[in-house]
């Protein structure tokens, strides 16, 4: 199994709805690609220096499935929205 962490940093002028309809993106996705296995997401709670505002933690059975949801055109509308209202994201991708 492969665990997909995933974490965004908003830019400052992202506007809510925008960032709503990231999540409501992210909600479809696993009703659209059979490859995820679990799937959860939410706005960081803590609001510390370090924190991201939005995280997103997801479960492949392997590589190669996570190479497909990547690719998948549903993920790739998600993409566009991420690319807009994001300044930063990093991932980690690690063996559970």
């Amino acid at each position: 199994m492969l665990k997909h962490v995933v974490l965004f940093k908003f830019k400052p002028e992202a506007q809510t709805g925008r960032i709503e309809d990231l999540a409501v993106g992210l909600g479809a996705l696993p009703d659209s690609i059979p490859e995820i296995r679990e799937f959860v997401f939410g706005h960081d709670v803590l609001h510390t220096e370090r924190s991201y505002d939005f995280a997103l933690v997801s479960l492949f059975d392997d590589q190669a499935a996570l190479q497909r949801y990547q690719v998948h055109p549903d993920h790739q509308a998600v993409v566009a929205i991420v690319k807009e209202i994001c300044s930063s994201v990093v991932a980690a991708d690690f063996t559970c």
